[in-house]
């Protein structure tokens, strides 16, 4: 671990490596994420921040030497031909042209999807926003579905966001307008980071893959270089999160945990990822944090 990193119990430790922040879709500033993480006692943390970087800078800006460890963190949205994956970075240099140029991939196709699904909605729909909310829109770090649905409920489209979500922007399919699985991991890498696969169970919508399908996208993902799994997560089950440890043994993959925090987006605390439940640190996850 590097600058205001210290000597830490790994038995003992509060940790939460998955996280956002206004920068992509939290309601939380990097500021007032940090000082929720100190209210939080937690030890450990990353900003991870959908394809974008700019949140972790603002908070190694404000980092005191008493505060948490913190890791330089990334969520890239993927998606190829054999389905959606969600691929965090850790520990790299936020300098590096190869993580830069995945962050500016990632961020050209969020902001066309945004035209398009307002586009979408219009024409399905009949759903109109006024030109100074789209402008606002445009504005954002990196827009998605939860701004365009928070601002439905606003304009009485939609009882929730949730809702908003599921029953109309879902409607609309954008299958090649992802960042591929291999261009997030190479980008990873060749910046000096690690690759995670966040909430591995978890696919597109309800979908939910374990066993031999798993196995079929951990073969695939390795392949590209993938070096852990994200095995504890807020919303696992203990038969899901001893499934992913055991795979992790087998591929000698490193272990992160993390809870996903949204702020207001999500009913998730930080610091909720399983990590507690079990009676010691696995060894995936010492070696993580003894690599970063």
């Amino acid at each position: 671990m590097t600058e205001n990193q210290r000597e830490l119990n790994f038995e003992m430790m509060r940790i939460d490596l998955h996280m956002h922040s206004t920068v992509s879709d939290g309601t939380d500033t990097p500021s007032e994420l940090l000082e929720r993480i100190r209210e939080a006692d937690i030890e450990v943390f990353a900003l991870t921040d959908h394809d974008a970087i700019k949140g972790c800078t603002m908070v190694r800006n404000l980092l005191k030497p008493c505060d948490p460890v913190f890791i330089n963190g990334v969520e890239f949205s993927c998606r190829d031909e054999e389905g959606k994956y969600h691929i965090l970075g850790y520990n790299y240099d936020p300098d590096n042209a190869s993580i830069l140029d995945v962050v500016e991939l990632g961020h050209r196709y969020r902001e066309k999807k945004l035209m398009a699904r307002l586009e979408y909605i219009r024409k399905r729909f009949g759903f109109s926003f006024s030109e100074a909310d789209v402008r606002n829109l445009q504005a954002l770090d990196n827009p998605g579905k939860p701004h365009i649905g928070n601002l439905m409920v606003r304009y009485g489209y939609a009882p929730s966001k949730d809702v908003a979500i599921r029953k109309y922007l879902n409607q609309a399919r954008f299958p090649n307008e992802y960042v591929r699985p291999e261009q997030a991991i190479q980008g990873i890498l060749k910046s000096g980071g690690i690759p995670v696969l966040a909430h591995p169970a978890y696919g597109s919508g309800d979908e939910l893959i374990t066993g031999d399908q798993m196995e079929r996208r951990l073969d695939r993902l390795t392949g590209f270089g993938l070096q852990g799994v994200e095995a504890f997560y807020s919303t696992f089950t203990p038969e899901l999160v001893r499934e992913m440890l055991s795979f992790a043994e087998k591929y000698n993959l490193y272990v992160t945990a993390g809870s996903d925090y949204h702020g207001k987006n999500k009913p998730i605390a930080l610091g909720e990822t399983k990590l507690g439940k079990v009676e010691s640190m696995p060894d995936g996850m010492k070696r993580f944090l003894s690599a970063i």
